[in-house]
C-alpha cells in the first residue's frame, strides 16, 4: 500500500507532496517533493491507495448561501443573533467546528482567511481527478480525505506547535525526534534531512500518516449531510502504533 500526503498551499512553492509505501514490519518514506505542481498532485493521487491533502475540500453552505442571497440582495441576518453568533456557521465549516470540540484546535476559515486560495487551487485538482476518472468524495470516503496535520499531531501527543517557518527549525527538529521515537518502524530514509529542514515536507509525510490511519478506518466519521460539499476532516480516533504495519 501507498498513501500521499500533501501539503496544499495556493502556490508550489509552499506545496509538498510525500509518498509512504507500507511494507511487512515497516513504513518507509519513498519520495518528498517540495514546490509541488498541480500536475504532480494529481499523478500521484492517482496512483495512491489513499491520499491525504491538508485543506479544506468546499466552502461552509450557508456561507455559499450567504454569498448567493448578498448578490441577489437578499441577506437576512437570523432573528435574535448578531455579530460573531451568526458569522460563525459563514466562517466555520460543521467539521471545522467538530475539530474544535474535539481538540481545542480552529482550523483556518476557508471563506474568511487566506487559506481560501488554497481551496481555490484545491477545487481545480479535484476537478481534473474526476476528468481523469476519479471523482472525490469529499467525505473521505474514496482516495482522498482531508486531513489537518496540527489536530493528527496533538491526537498522537506529539509536538503540534512551534515547528513553522524557518525561525522554527529547532521545534521542528524536536517533532521529527518524537515522531521516529514513537513510529520506529516509520523510515524516513534519504529524506530525513528535507524533513528537518522543511515544515511543509513534514506536513506532508503527517498528511501521508493520516491517510493510512483513514484507510484504516481509524478516523473519525462524517456527521450530517453537509459533509458531501464542505468536506469532512478525518481526526485519527487510534494512538499512532495502531497504523504500524
Amino acid at each position: 500500500m501507498v498513501t500521499v500526503g500533501v501539503d496544499l498551499a495556493a502556490e508550489a512553492v509552499r506545496t509538498a507532496v510525500a509518498w509512504l509505501d507500507w511494507s511487512p514490519g515497516r513504513a518507509r518514506l519513498e519520495r518528498v517533493e517540495a514546490g509541488a505542481g498541480d500536475d504532480l498532485i494529481v499523478e500521484a493521487v492517482m496512483d495512491a491507495a489513499k491520499a491525504g491533502i491538508d485543506c479544506p475540500l468546499g466552502w461552509p453552505d450557508r456561507f455559499v448561501d450567504f454569498v448567493a442571497a448578498h448578490r441577489a440582495g437578499h441577506v437576512q441576518v437570523p432573528e435574535g443573533q448578531e455579530g460573531r453568533v451568526w458569522r460563525r456557521d459563514l466562517a466555520l465549516r460543521v467539521t471545522d467546528q467538530v475539530v474544535y470540540e474535539q481538540t481545542g484546535l480552529t482550523p483556518l476559515s476557508v471563506s474568511a482567511d487566506r487559506i481560501g486560495h488554497a481551496t481555490m487551487r484545491c477545487a481545480a485538482v479535484l476537478a481534473e481527478l474526476a476528468r481523469r476518472g476519479r471523482p472525490v468524495d469529499r467525505r473521505g470516503c474514496g482516495v482522498v480525505v482531508e486531513v489537518y496535520p496540527a489536530a493528527c499531531l496533538k491526537v498522537w501527543g506529539l509536538p503540534y506547535r512551534g515547528y513553522k517557518r524557518a525561525a522554527n527549525l529547532t521545534g521542528l527538529g524536536r517533532l521529527v525526534d518524537r515522531l521516529l521515537e514513537a513510529a520506529p518502524w516509520l523510515d524516513l530514509g534519504g529524506y530525513e534531512p528535507l524533513c528537518r529542514a522543511s515544515d511543509d515536507a513534514i506536513d506532508a509525510v503527517i498528511s501521508a500518516l493520516a491517510a493510512r490511519a483513514s484507510a484504516l478506518g481509524l478516523v473519525t466519521v462524517p456527521v450530517g449531510e453537509q459533509a458531501a460539499t464542505e468536506g469532512w476532516i478525518a481526526l485519527p480516533t487510534a494512538p499512532l502504533h495502531r497504523l504500524a504495519p
